[in-house]
């Protein structure tokens, strides 16, 4: 199981930067952190039911919390603090971060809808 080594938590810049034991190394804006939780509040309870996260653009990670040795707990400041961001979605993240961000533009706009 690939680990972090090194969690930073950057509140100026609104990101958290994630280094693991395999050598991969990511950095995740705040808002796609948000709008990519693991939570069934987000994510539904399968294929089809997510639910378009809109208007994410300000928030603010407030804290991380460990939740044993495999994921973390991050809390927002909209409130949002449900769905634990194991160390295996942060890869899955990290790896389609570009790709995942321009689907979530492009379901904004075709809802009408903003990240403002």
């Amino acid at each position: 199981m690939t680990i972090p080594t090194e969690i930073i938590l950057h509140k100026q810049t609104k990101m958290l930067e994630l280094a693991f034991d395999d050598g991969s190394y990511y950095k995740f804006p705040f808002e796609f952190l948000r709008v990519y939780s693991p939570s069934a509040e987000v994510r539904g309870h399968g294929k089809g039911q997510e639910t378009l996260q809109v208007g994410k653009h300000d928030v603010v990670l407030d804290s991380i919390e460990p939740a044993g040795n495999y994921a973390l707990k991050l809390n927002f400041s909209d409130g949002h603090d449900s769905g634990l961001y194991s160390w295996e979605y942060f890869l899955e993240l990290g790896k389609n971060q570009d790709s995942m961000w321009q689907d979530y533009l492009a379901k904004l706009e075709a809802a009408g809808q903003s990240r403002f």
